[in-house]
């Protein structure tokens, strides 16, 4: 089974998640001279990435992806980049470099080869801050949805996918698969308890399709951290 670490309090969670993603990301900038930090969007994660934009870090020499997104403009409150750069890319991270997943205000998520291209320049990931949904999708990786397949195949070439999940108001793009479990450093931020059985049931499942959090569970630096909603 999976260790997860505990937390007494999200405030407790965003602080301590954000001082060990801090100390990974500096560790890859002291040796390359750059990192790249995959983050989500949603409300769950703000916290952390509140906390995370208040530490010291050499922000200029960091690019930030979003793990997904979704397609509508970016001035939409749905909108993973905005969450994003209103809750990482201020404080001691403005100066960070971001990099959405989208050219244009939503644009065509058929026709990804200028985001692709750019992508590819900050990849690989050095550290990738998940979510996972009751479902056990993670990113836009949903089960069931439309070009699940081709964002999972491990040989895949491509970095982002089109994706579009039963039962969402908007079509999604998304990191593939390869990419995400790539990372060289890959962390669970999950909150409630529905979300833990979630995990625990993910294990157990067999096909990676009806459990896409499995794409990164066997990684060799894979950490989860969870809070209790409401505390």
């Amino acid at each position: 089974m999976i260790d997860v670490t505990k937390y007494a309090s999200i405030a407790e969670q965003a602080e301590t998640l954000a001082s060990i993603v801090v100390d990974q990301l500096s560790n890859a900038v002291s040796s390359k001279g750059r990192a790249t930090l995959a983050v989500p969007g949603g409300t769950t994660p703000a916290p952390f990435l509140q906390c995370l934009s208040h530490k010291s870090l050499d922000w200029s020499n960091i690019s930030i992806i979003p793990t997904d997104e979704r397609v509508v403009d970016e001035t939409s409150p749905r909108s993973n980049a905005k969450l994003i750069k209103d809750n990482l890319k201020q404080n001691q991270a403005s100066n960070a470099n971001f990099n959405a997943l989208m050219t244009g205000n939503g644009g065509d998520a058929t026709d990804l080869g200028e985001v692709e291209s750019l992508i590819q320049y900050v990849l690989p990931i050095d550290v990738c801050v998940l979510g996972m949904g009751a479902d056990m999708h993670t990113a836009s990786l949903f089960p069931g949805a439309e070009g699940l397949e081709e964002a999972l195949n491990p040989k895949g070439n491509k970095a982002l996918a089109c994706v579009n999940p039963d039962g969402v108001p908007e079509r999604r793009i998304s990191l593939t698969a390869p990419v995400l479990s790539n990372s060289d450093h890959i962390h669970l931020l999950i909150t409630g308890s529905d979300k833990l059985d979630a995990l625990e049931k993910a294990q157990m499942v067999s096909v990676t399709k009806d459990a896409p959090i499995r794409i990164v569970l066997g990684h060799s630096s894979f950490m989860v951290h969870y809070a209790e909603k409401g505390k």
